[in-house]
């Protein structure tokens, strides 16, 4: 299968990397000359252009990635499905919920994928979570809450949701399968006026569940945290653990208290599951090539990837307001 990579910035030599050894790396593209020269000396099999039309020109071509910055992918993965090619576009494909829906359309009039990168979705850890969510095991889930967190790097052009919400947001839809119909944000931009670097979310679920985010660039401690609360047992995804990513406590409310009317808590077992290490960004490529080949629901992928734009148009709204 040969594929194309759009995008060499900062992301992009991560895909190049992983559709070299996975399927055919049979072009790279960047406006950029100095990213052109280093890559076509890197994969010196692959073409090597600064127009995506070049690619899409190319009939052999089956598939197109798209890496370039947010505001560039949902014109640039139109021009791939209109040119029938299937798509792997990062998080997010479009930055409004009509754009997105327009990708939906067309991939779907076309049979062709159009797959969101995100990214956790194909984390192990978070695999293992959302089998212990659907196996029952957690018993009924009350509420998620994920915390985000870091003093790290302050972006000017993009605000805390849209750079760190997406990824837990993907993942709290993921794991409940439903669409938020309520979505509440509250931001404020300390650093650079008009760019939210602390949001908070509140998210509100069909079946009563809610879900919070707690988004920062400032903040004492990097945290990559979700933490899924069951009446049974709640689990822990720490990202920032090297052995310990996911922990299952069985934790819960238990009955009244006779005396006081007060609920007694239940505590048992800690266990910690074994997670497999392999690379979610390998396992996310490796999907992608899957759905091309036609395993798997294509529709299911790119709807809920239109799930999350819809989600996270509304904190927009919300933050705005």
């Amino acid at each position: 299968m040969k594929v194309a990579v759009a995008g060499l910035g900062y992301w992009g030599p991560n895909l190049a990397r992983n559709f070299d050894e996975l399927a055919e790396l049979a072009w790279l593209c960047d406006l950029t000359d100095e990213s052109r020269k280093v890559f076509a000396e890197r994969y010196p099999h692959a073409r090597v252009t600064a127009d995506l039309g070049d690619v899409l020109a190319d009939p052999e071509v089956e598939a197109v990635v798209v890496a370039t910055p947010v505001p560039t992918h949902y014109s640039l993965a139109k021009q791939v499905l209109l040119a029938g090619k299937h798509v792997l576009v990062e998080k997010p494909p479009a930055m409004r919920a009509a754009e997105m829906d327009e990708l939906v359309a067309l991939a779907a009039e076309r049979d062709l994928v159009l797959m969101p990168g995100h990214l956790l979705l194909y984390h192990p850890g978070i695999r293992k979570v959302k089998e212990l969510v659907d196996s029952g095991e957690l018993g009924e889930v009350l509420c998620i809450y994920g915390n985000r967190q870091n003093l790290g790097i302050v972006r000017t052009n993009e605000n805390a949701l849209w750079s760190l919400g997406v990824h837990d947001l993907s993942v709290i839809c993921y794991l409940l399968d439903e669409e938020p119909v309520e979505a509440v944000a509250h931001g404020r931009d300390f650093l650079t006026e008009g760019v939210e670097d602390v949001v908070f979310c509140y998210l509100r679920f069909p079946s009563g569940r809610i879900a919070h985010m707690h988004l920062s660039w400032l903040d004492p401690h990097k945290m990559r945290r979700l933490t899924v609360v069951g009446r049974e047992k709640m689990v822990v995804f720490d990202d920032m653990e090297l052995e310990r990513k996911v922990t299952v406590y069985e934790k819960g409310p238990w009955k009244r208290a006779e005396t006081y009317g007060e609920w007694q808590t239940r505590s048992g077992d800690i266990y910690i599951p074994k997670i497999a290490t392999d690379e979610p960004l390998r396992l996310e490529c490796q999907a992608f090539l899957s759905l091309v080949r036609g395993e798997g629901d294509r529709g299911k992928v790119a709807r809920d990837g239109a799930m999350v734009v819809r989600a996270l148009e509304g904190l927009t709204e919300s933050l705005r307001g």
